[in-house]
C-alpha cells in the first residue's frame, strides 16, 4: 500500500534522534530501475527552504535515483550550514548508491529556523540504507510525519504495472503546489516529459483543490519515480488517470488528517465562466475562518458563503446566487430559501454547492473546519 507496492523499488524508516519522542524521523525511497525517470513539482512560496533549493537543481534533467526526507526540522533559514546539511545528506545517500549527489532529491519537514543535527541525519541515511527493502513503504510513510496522526498511503493498479504513494501534510495545507511532502513510485516505462505533465494535470486536479488553512509551507515538493521495471507503457492518459486517482486518494487523506478538524468540507462551484472562476469562489470559501468556523459550531450560515463569493473577480451576478448546504438549498436568487435549521452538520462531510450561473464550469475545494483542538495545536506547536 506505499512507495514499495511497484516493482523495482525499496524503502525504509529510522529513528535518527531529530524527533524528541524518539519516532522514526529518516525516510529513504531507492529506485533500482532499470529506468530513473523523474518529475516533481514544489512550493510557489518565494521563501523556500535549503532542500527545495537543491532538490530544483536536482530535477532538471529528469533524473532521479532516490529521494531522503527528514522529519523533525525543516531545514529552512538556517543559513549557508544548512544548506551544506542538505548536500552532505545528497552526498551520503550518493555513496551508498553509487551515484551522483544530483541524482538524489532532499525533503525536510518540521519547524522553520530549526538547525538540524546534521551528524545525527547522516546516521539516519546510514542506517536507513542499511534497512531498505520492499517492504519498508510503511517504515517511510511513518518516518516522514510531523502533526500527522496517521501516515497516508495509496496504491493504484494498472494493467500489469502500478503507482505508489506515500505522503505526510496535517497543517499548512494551501494550493499552488505543493501542499505537503509526497512521493510517488510507479514500475511504468514513462519517459520524464510525460511524467511531467501527468503530474502537472494530477496535482492540478488533486494536491491544488485542498485548502485546510490558507497557509502555504516553505518545504512543500512532490517527486514522481518511474522505474520502468514492468516494462509495460501505458498510454498518456491511462496513466495520467491512474496518477489522477492516487494523488486524489493521498489529498483527501491529508484533508481528512487536519489538524483538529471535526468536518471535511467540499466547496462545489456550479456553472462558473472559467475553471479559474470556480477555483477562486471555492477557495474563497475555504478560507472564511468565519464560515469554517460556523461549521464547526454547526450552523448554516450560507450569508458567509456570499460575503466570502463576493471578494472575487470570478463572474457573477451578485443579485442571482443560489447555495446549498448538504443537499439544502438555503439560498435562491441571492434571497433566503429553505430553512437552515433544517441542515444536518452532526456528521463528518459537509457539503457546499454554489451556483454562479455564468457559465458551464464546475470545481470542487475541499477544506475542514476551524475548531478550538486547531488552535490550540498550533498555538503550542514549538513547545
Amino acid at each position: 500500500m506505499s512507495v514499495t507496492h511497484p516493482a523495482g523499488f525499496v524503502a525504509s524508516g529510522v529513528a535518527a534522534g531529530l524527533k524528541s519522542t524518539g519516532a522514526k524521523d529518516v525516510a529513504l525511497v531507492v529506485n533500482h530501475g532499470p529506468s530513473f525517470d523523474s518529475a516533481s513539482v514544489f512550493t510557489t512560496n518565494r521563501c523556500k527552504a535549503n532542500p527545495v533549493l537543491w532538490s530544483q537543481e536536482v530535477v532538471k534533467d529528469g533524473v532521479v535515483r532516490a529521494v531522503v526526507l527528514n522529519s523533525g526540522g525543516a531545514n529552512c533559514y538556517t543559513g549557508p550550514d544548512g544548506f551544506q546539511t542538505t548536500h552532505a545528506v545528497a552526498e551520503r545517500v550518493a555513496e551508498h548508491l553509487g551515484c551522483g549527489a544530483i541524482d538524489v532529491v532532499v525533503c525536510s519537514t518540521g519547524l522553520i529556523g530549526l538547525v538540524n543535527d546534521r551528524s545525527a541525519v547522516l546516521a539516519g541515511v546510514d542506517a536507513a540504507h542499511t534497512q531498505l527493502s520492499a517492504e519498508g513503504g510503511g517504515h517511510a510513510a511513518e518516518a516522514i510525519m510531523t502533526t500527522d496522526s496517521v501516515s497516508k498511503q495509496a496504491v493504484v493498479e494498472g494493467a500489469g504495472w502500478s503507482i505508489g504513494g506515500m505522503a505526510k501534510g496535517a497543517g499548512m495545507l494551501a494550493p499552488q503546489l505543493a501542499t505537503m511532502l509526497v512521493v510517488l513510485t510507479t514500475d511504468a516505462v514513462v519517459p520524464a516529459e510525460l511524467l511531467d505533465d501527468a503530474l502537472r494535470t494530477a496535482t492540478r486536479l488533486s494536491f491544488d483543490r485542498i485548502d485546510s488553512d490558507g497557509c502555504m509551507s516553505t518545504n512543500d515538493t512532490v517527486t514522481l519515480m518511474a522505474s520502468g521495471a514492468s516494462g509495460i507503457t501505458p498510454t498518456p492518459a491511462d496513466f495520467t488517470a491512474a496518477l489522477t486517482s492516487v494523488c486524489s486518494d493521498l489529498a483527501m487523506q491529508l484533508i481528512k488528517d487536519a489538524e483538529g478538524a471535526d468536518h471535511e468540507i467540499a466547496i462545489t462551484v456550479l456553472n462558473a465562466a472559467t475553471e479559474a472562476d470556480a477555483l477562486e469562489v471555492g477557495r474563497s470559501v475555504a478560507r472564511s475562518n468565519l464560515f469554517k468556523a460556523a461549521v464547526f459550531g454547526k450552523d448554516a450560515n450560507w450569508g458567509r458563503v456570499l460575503a466570502s463569493v463576493g471578494t472575487t473577480d470570478a463572474a457573477f451576478d451578485p443579485a442571482d446566487l443560489d447555495v446549498a448546504m448538504n443537499g439544502v438549498w438555503v439560498c435562491r436568487r441571492s434571497t433566503p430559501a429553505e430553512d437552515p435549521a433544517s441542515v444536518d452538520l452532526s456528521g463528518r462531510e459537509v457539503s457546499v454547492t454554489i451556483d454562479l450561473k455564468a457559465g458551464e464550469t464546475r470545481a470542487t475545494v475541499w477544506t475542514n473546519d476551524l475548531t478550538h483542538a486547531y488552535v490550540h495545536e498550533n498555538s503550542a506547536y514549538s513547545s
